[in-house]
């Protein structure tokens, strides 16, 4: 997977491993509990979910956590938790 990636999707991937930490501490789960229920290893989540890091993952991945969440990939990609900030 290429790490060539445009600073507006930098910016999505960020967000996108914020809200699902925040999802996943919202249901109670550890890192090792929600990984394993994701069908990924504890340190894959861990990349996904560092603040401030770009960590590109499939789609397979998106659609795993998505299940461990209970939600469909579509609305998790659609959930804002953090704030968003326009500039123009």
């Amino acid at each position: 997977m290429s790490r060539d990636i445009s600073p507006e999707n930098r910016d999505r991937f960020i967000e996108l491993g914020i809200t699902i930490s925040m999802l996943r501490k919202l249901q109670g789960d550890s890192q090792e509990s929600f990984a394993e229920k994701a069908k990924i290893s504890r340190s894959h989540l861990s990349s996904i979910e560092a603040p401030n890091s770009v960590y590109p993952f499939s789609l397979e991945v998106l659609f795993n956590i998505a299940n461990a969440l209970g939600m469909e990939p579509g609305d998790l990609l659609n959930t804002h938790l953090t704030s968003k900030k326009k500039t123009k």
